[in-house]
């Protein structure tokens, strides 16, 4: 390869243009997303256009022997990305092409932007040399050589106005360089993007962003977008803008980790929104023991730059080093990476990788709270995959195990809040651990949605609705959150709110049932009863027969008149009980609504025996039952104001 002259300055290739100064790759004017070490590989290429530029000069001029990386996986990340933002393709490429077992050349003609010159030719006339000074002089004010005069004169004016714009060009710079970027009261963190080539390490990245969440979310002035929400970007190829206006928020965060054997470095970048100006990156590298030391360095790095005070608490959690058995840990984000997937056979992986975190370190207070919250939905009327009596005991008893190794642990009093309120029926003792992990981590979605559960089922449905709405703002994307704000629109008679919370719900998904079921309860509440049922029949097929739906769909059934079906649902719901699922509430809902008050309380008193989670009680389903005195003694004993 030739020795040419480094780039400066902007270039051109086919439509795209490169700023080396500001670091931007642009199409059309447009800016084009590209990460900085694909941005080195392109600018190295336009360097030598025509010519290979093997792989070897690349490493020895972008990633130094000192360097802890995976090179040729980097390299062809880089490559991949460039072509990506190019719209080019290795199998018949316009710009780069890929020389085998060589390297790379870039195959379009590069020419540098068209720059001002610095003066024009017609500027630049010089005096007629036989002239001297005196001949100058006397020449002023005749008409018969404006050449000679004029010119110089204009040289003069020109430069003047030149070095005028020039200044003043410099100093708008200098002040928009050095003009303090509005302060960021929200971010999202993205799906760190893994640069292992083994997509089954992708729970090692996932778990970091989780981690990261976490840390960030415990700054009180600043809302950080719940993982649920962020992860539905993994692999999206939206502008930063874009994601940034779809989540509301100032500012994101995006990275990228790389896991080789017991190494681990964490690379982040923090991103203003409004401007898409990068503010902030920073490589990390430690062993994997120090993992969750790197993750407050991350956070730490961010927090400095996002220029809002932290208390005293704040500073010590983002500056706590903590140490973690690295199979331990590796086995922890397993568990969480399972756990997050949300279905019963992925909750029963989840259960072995959280038994065997312990199992590798005992004292470890988050395999605890992970294996908390998986028991607490694998006892869950939507899993089923334990009966209440048998799960939620001992979701709550590792929820306290969790508790005694880190009192700190803001999930774990989470998961301990909602083994009270739904297994022990203490909702004070439940409200107290939900606003305790809101305090040590105020972005924390479940938190704040659990606790709306709690207010709900005291009779407070204003505040549940304010706790709902605050945990929708951390987590807008999350189906769950955005069904059960439906709901609680629903408590405060708010039905034409609901129906179009239920709407934006299934936008985001029409596949989920949830969102189907909350529109056909506000149908049925608004006495549209043909709207219910079309609802509700879609909820029962989505949810494969979830006994609540059902229920609800029954209910409709009675409401349009056709009790011949509703009967039917209401049998195949009797004969599918067993002695760990009877369906109890579901059953007594059907009942009340058919007129039947005596089997609709028989019904409850057993749901009352079985430990049910009383927060059914809240649906409008049990509104013929409210003014029964046997359903009011029943709220009684299970603690519910009346």
């Amino acid at each position: 390869m030739e020795e040419t002259h480094q780039l400066r300055g902007r270039v051109l290739f086919g439509v795209f243009e490169l700023d080396l100064r500001a670091g931007e790759l642009r199409k059309d004017s447009l800016r084009v997303r590209l990460q900085e070490q694909p941005f080195q590989v392109l600018a190295m290429l336009l360097e030598h256009p025509g010519e290979v530029v093997t792989r070897e000069e690349l490493q020895k001029k972008l990633w130094p022997a000192d360097t802890f990386v995976d090179f040729d996986h980097g390299l062809n990340k880089a490559i991949s990305k460039i072509r990506e933002a190019l719209g080019d393709s290795a199998e018949s490429p316009r710009f780069v092409e890929t020389v085998t077992r060589r390297g790379y050349r870039f195959l379009t003609e590069v020419k540098p932007a068209d720059v001002p010159p610095v003066r024009s030719p017609e500027l630049t006339t010089q005096l007629h040399p036989e002239l001297g000074s005196g001949d100058r002089a006397d020449l002023v004010g005749e008409s018969a050589e404006p050449k000679q005069v004029l010119p110089s004169l204009a040289w003069k004016i020109s430069a003047f106005v030149l070095l005028l714009l020039t200044a003043s060009v410099v100093a708008w710079k200098l002040r928009a360089w050095n003009r303090p970027s509005s302060v960021i009261h929200s971010l999202a963190v993205l799906p760190l993007e893994s640069l292992s080539n083994d997509a089954s390490q992708d729970y090692f990245a996932d778990g970091m962003t989780d981690q990261l969440i976490s840390d960030l979310g415990q700054i009180s002035a600043l809302r950080v977008i719940s993982r649920t929400s962020v992860m539905t970007y993994k692999h999206a190829r939206k502008p930063l803008p874009q994601i940034a206006g779809e989540l509301n928020v100032d500012a994101v965060v995006e990275g990228t980790v790389l896991r080789s054997g017991d190494q681990v470095r964490i690379t982040a970048q923090l991103i203003e929104a409004a401007t898409d100006k990068h503010l902030w990156s920073q490589s990390y590298e430690g062993e994997l023991r120090d993992t969750l030391a790197l993750q407050s360095k991350v956070a730490g790095g961010i927090a400095n730059q996002i220029r809002i005070n932290l208390n005293p608490q704040e500073q010590a959690a983002l500056k706590t080093v903590k140490v973690v058995n690295p199979q331990a840990y590796e086995s922890y984000l397993k568990g969480r990476y399972f756990w997050n997937k949300r279905t019963g056979d992925a909750l029963k992986v989840a259960l072995a990788y959280f038994n065997e975190a312990i199992d590798e370190d005992p004292n470890y207070a988050q395999a605890y709270s992970g294996l908390a919250d998986t028991y607490a939905l694998l006892g869950d009327w939507q899993y089923a995959v334990m009966s209440t009596k048998e799960a939620l005991p001992k979701a709550k008893a590792a929820a306290i195990k969790a508790l005694e190794l880190d009192s700190l642990l803001s999930e774990a009093h989470t998961s301990l809040g909602y083994s009270l309120r739904a297994f022990d029926w203490d909702f004070d003792s439940a409200g107290k651990e939900f606003q305790r992990a809101i305090e040590l981590n105020p972005g924390y979605a479940t938190a704040h949605h659990w606790n709306a559960m709690n207010l709900g089922l005291l009779d407070r449905p204003k505040e549940a609705l304010v706790e709902m709405r605050k945990a929708e703002n951390l987590d807008p994307l999350s189906l769950i959150i955005n069904a059960d704000l439906a709901e609680f629109l629903l408590l405060t008679h708010s039905y034409d709110e609901s129906l179009e919370q239920s709407r934006k719900t299934i936008e985001m998904d029409a596949s989920f049932a949830l969102g189907h079921k909350q529109l056909g309860d506000a149908y049925l509440l608004k006495q549209m009863d043909k709207e219910a049922v079309a609802e509700l029949q879609k909820a029962v097929r989505l949810s494969r027969g979830s006994p609540i739906c059902i229920a609800d769909l029954a209910r409709a059934y009675v409401a349009s008149g056709k009790i011949n079906e509703a009967a039917k649902l209401l049998s195949d719901l009797e004969k599918g009980s067993n002695t760990s699922f009877t369906n109890a509430p579901q059953i007594a809902m059907i009942y009340a609504s058919m007129g039947d008050s005596d089997q609709a309380m028989y019904w409850l008193e057993r749901a009352y025996k079985e430990r049910f989670n009383p927060s059914v009680l809240l649906r409008s389903g049990f509104d013929p039952l409210r003014s029964d005195p046997r359903f009011e003694d029943l709220m009684r004993r299970i603690g519910l104001p009346r």
